[in-house]
């Protein structure tokens, strides 16, 4: 497992919005896209999603904080996504498959009609 930073994705056309909810504590299991924080500007409000699964190890903002794109929102352990779940799936169901194929195809020499199996002098 590895720590990685939890930063504010993009936000669109503000320069930094209040942060009015924090909706996790310090050693919360989190699943990928689940609300971390909760932002608002002057014309709408919206919920920061967690970018990977994992474990929070630290947060470094609270309500009342002015934030901006790039702005740390904390630390996460990362755990096993379930993207990269489906992708060792897709990925071994794949190999599997090949090494069927490969174990069914048998090559099988015959002789044309005529033909001696004999070396010639």
């Amino acid at each position: 497992m590895s720590s990685e930073q939890i930063l504010i994705p993009d936000i669109g056309d503000f320069d930094s919005v209040d942060v009015i909810e924090v909706l996790v504590n310090i050693g919360d299991s989190i699943e990928y896209d689940m609300p971390l924080i909760t932002v608002e500007s002057d014309k709408a409000s919206m919920d920061i999603p967690a970018p990977k699964d994992g474990i929070i190890k630290d947060i470094k903002i609270k309500v009342g904080d002015k934030v901006k794109e790039g702005s740390l929102i904390g630390m996460i352990e990362v755990t096993e996504t379930k993207s990269d779940i489906k992708s060792e799936i897709k990925s071994s169901a794949k190999d599997d498959k090949k090494r069927r194929y490969r174990k069914s195809y048998k090559y099988s020499i015959t002789p044309c009609s005529g033909a001696t199996t004999e070396k010639s002098s």
